[in-house]
């Protein structure tokens, strides 16, 4: 029996997780679900992030997938290890994957990573790069304003420029040699980002090493897609179906559609 990959995030950010997903495995079928109703999950509490993120699995294991991948660096950092232990399905997070490309990248052995304040505060990319190399030096910075940016589409607006510059600039002087966009969010602000960082820093986004990551697991277990066929793939979002399909569309480059099942899982989850 066929079964899909199944990925999770706070909003429209996973879906640079997705696109590589599919560009490496475009055999395989995706369900994409984005709370974009309690986005961003970066400012809440960390009991908050694992009650949603609780939510969303269970309304994804409907589906019978045979992975799920936390899409979120937020929700990777606080419910990663917890969700593994409650499905019996392997679960990829975009922590460790984002952390060893930067290791494989740096030079200098200084590491920047940007990211929400659950994020950051987590110490999840110090821990998951130090456990490599415990010599790397880890510069962090919470960027709390560069999600809504993109869950709004103003990801090429002069307002996203400008917000990238102000937020950047505590790292102006560092010496770092690579920066992890520690939120999937980010590489919708990429072009941005490298203006303002310039290219003596290499930029690390998770989605390329988490999509091998995920290649390599199903290989072991002998469950990649082999059909042969054009897989249909499925999005769901909580909040406004207009905005996630407009955001979708652009970002995939391909026509989807958008389930409004999830305005009803919005309301359960919200009492």
């Amino acid at each position: 029996m066929h079964q899909a990959i199944a990925i999770l995030d706070s909003g429209v950010g996973g879906l640079t997780v997705a696109k590589e997903v599919m560009r490496q495995l475009p055999q395989e079928e995706i369900i994409y679900f984005g709370d974009t109703e309690r986005a961003p999950y970066g400012p809440r509490a960390a009991d908050e992030v694992l009650k949603f993120t609780e939510q969303i699995v269970s309304y994804l294991l409907q589906f019978n997938p045979k992975m799920i991948i936390i899409a979120c660096n937020t929700a990777t950092a606080i419910a990663l290890q917890h969700i593994r232990s409650q499905v019996g399905i392997p679960v990829v997070g975009v922590v460790q994957p984002g952390a060893r490309a930067a290791i494989k990248k740096t030079r200098s052995g200084t590491i920047g990573v940007i990211g929400t304040e659950n994020t950051i505060r987590s110490g999840a990319y110090q821990h998951a790069l130090q456990a490599i190399n415990p010599h790397i030096q880890v510069v962090g910075l919470a960027c709390p304003t560069l999600v809504p940016l993109v869950e709004k589409r103003l990801y090429r607006s002069n307002e996203a420029k400008q917000t990238v510059r102000e937020s950047l600039r505590p790292l102006m002087n560092s010496p770092i040699d690579c920066l992890i966009l520690g939120c999937t969010h980010y590489p919708f602000l990429a072009s941005a980002i490298a203006e303002v960082i310039g290219p003596r820093v290499a930029m690390i986004s998770s989605a390329d090493e988490t999509a091998r990551e995920v290649s390599a697991i199903l290989h072991h277990r002998g469950q990649l897609a082999q059909s042969g066929k054009i897989p249909v793939h499925r999005f769901f979002c909580s909040g406004d179906p207009g905005m996630f399909q407009a955001i979708a569309q652009e970002w995939l480059g391909e026509q989807i559609k958008v389930s409004p099942v999830f305005w009803q899982m919005t309301r359960l989850s919200g009492n």
